[in-house]
């Protein structure tokens, strides 16, 4: 019987429907039947989710989000992933908290990096991320590079992501504005460091290597769901 997801969503609403829906058809296309994981989701307020981030209040930030994982430890779950790259921030402390396991998207998304060859990788994402070690720190211990924008360029991508894409608007110029962006940098790889950004770029817009963080996380929590590793 596989085991049971929990989901820490809301962060935005986009990306964890997102979630789910790729869990769910990525199921069945392994096995072909109707017996997928149970799942539990609980969606956290995303303004206040990212005031914490805003605001530099490390330890608040890390008492919010172990709210929502002790929900879905209440509630059954039998490890939780974080449905956003920047939580992973502090992902160390909520693990050690945390009386189930957490599957990280950093290290799904290091793993596929470095079984791809990638040496260098542009990251993408909301400045927090951009401006946070836990990429370019993990990414390092495997032997591999992380470039960030520009000061100027993330405070587009962030404009773009915020204003834009958490609420499931899709530009044709901020999709070009992107793929100008990705141009600029001299890097064999793209980290998209959101779990918003994949609504807006996909491999075909890039002909460097595109490293899909949200799509490689929930291959990883299905496998663990399916005793695959």
């Amino acid at each position: 019987m596989p085991k049971r997801i929990g989901i820490l969503g809301g962060i935005s609403h986009e990306s964890t429907i997102r979630y789910y829906e790729l869990l769910m058809r990525k199921y069945f296309e392994k096995r072909h039947d109707y017996y997928y994981p149970e799942v539990v989701i609980l969606s956290l307020d995303f303004q206040k989710f990212t005031d914490f981030e805003n605001s530099g209040d490390r330890a608040g930030y890390i008492a919010y989000i172990m709210s929502g994982v002790e929900s879905l430890q209440r509630a059954g779950a039998d490890f939780i992933i974080m449905a956003a790259n920047s939580p992973h921030a502090v992902f160390d402390d909520v693990a050690a908290q945390a009386k189930v396991p957490l599957v990280s998207i950093v290290e799904a998304t290091a793993q596929e990096a470095k079984r791809r060859a990638v040496k260098n990788a542009l990251l993408l994402g909301i400045k927090f991320t951009m401006q946070s070690p836990f990429y370019p720190d993990y990414f390092r211990k495997l032997g591999m590079n992380i470039t960030v924008p520009s000061d100027e360029e993330q405070n587009e991508i962030d404009r773009i992501i915020f204003k834009e894409l958490v609420v499931g608007n899709i530009r044709a110029e901020s999709k070009k504005w992107l793929q100008n962006c990705i141009g600029q940098h001299d890097t064999d790889a793209v980290i998209l460091g959101c779990t918003e950004l994949p609504l807006i770029l996909e491999q075909k817009d890039t002909a460097k290597t595109l490293l899909n963080p949200l799509e490689l996380h929930v291959d990883a929590a299905l496998a663990r769901a399916l005793g695959e590793n």
